[in-house]
């Protein structure tokens, strides 16, 4: 099963840089993408042989969400059920036979650090409502969870600690999260590969410099790690501030 998660960085643009060509060439089983931008009545994609899922923010022209499936799920649900937390589009659940698939877009914590205490909160949020969903089937979950979890992870750490994306406390939640029972599939087949990156800032030619973060991720439920075949950052894929993150897996 090839499982694809994206933030697209607005999906009206997205789509004018190719993103219905990469969507097409990749054929996954579910794509997944964030930071849609977008209520579902302001565009139509080509996706012919998928159900579409989405969430979107209260706010337009912010946030957001999507899931592209082959398979029809059993269910799905949008947001973790929390008022605070579900008016800005940031998670869709899907059910399956065997697991659940989650695409989260975590909220960033913003320059000086404005919504850390926000963010706090619902990291704690998320990985309760990660737990639950575990105890009754394995989970995958996806997106860009707006946190590159160890210095190999960015490449200038040493003068990033104190900014959104790479504070002691954001990285502790990630930390918590893989704690409580998830695998960071990347870092499982790489556990020192540098230079992997999924996000650059449009500044400074940091893409083409690969002055980055890898902070899009795919996580699995730790009993499901064995069936795990293959992770990939597609940093050849343009369209966004962001490229593509692949999970391959047996289940």
């Amino acid at each position: 099963m090839k499982l694809i998660s994206w933030n697209v960085n607005g999906i009206r643009a997205c789509v004018k840089k190719g993103f219905e060509e990469f969507f097409a060439q990749s054929d996954a089983d579910i794509f997944a993408i964030q930071e849609t931008k977008c209520q579902p009545d302001q565009i139509e994609l080509a996706a012919p042989g998928y159900a579409q899922y989405w969430n979107s923010a209260e706010r337009k022209g912010y946030s957001g969400v999507a899931v592209f499936s082959k398979a029809e799920p059993l269910s799905v649900s949008y947001g973790m059920g929390i008022e605070e937390h579900d008016k800005e589009g940031r998670i869709i659940t899907a059910e399956y036979d065997a697991f659940y698939f989650v695409t989260c877009y975590t909220p960033n914590s913003k320059n000086e650090l404005l919504r850390l205490d926000y963010r706090m909160d619902w990291e704690d949020a998320f990985r309760a409502f990660l737990k639950e969903l575990d105890a009754k089937k394995p989970v995958i979950f996806c997106g860009d969870l707006n946190v590159a979890h160890r210095e190999i992870d960015l490449k200038n750490p040493d003068t990033n600690h104190h900014n959104a994306g790479f504070t002691d406390e954001e990285r502790g939640k990630f930390s918590a999260l893989l704690e409580a029972g998830f695998t960071d599939s990347f870092r499982l087949l790489y556990p020192d590969k540098e230079g992997a990156y999924s996000w650059w800032s449009y500044r400074m030619r940091a893409r083409e410099r690969n002055t980055g973060w890898r902070i899009d991720y795919f996580c699995v439920s730790n009993r499901i790690k064995e069936k795990i075949k293959g992770a990939k950052i597609h940093s050849d894929v343009f369209g966004s501030d962001h490229c593509p993150v692949e999970l391959e897996i047996e289940i």
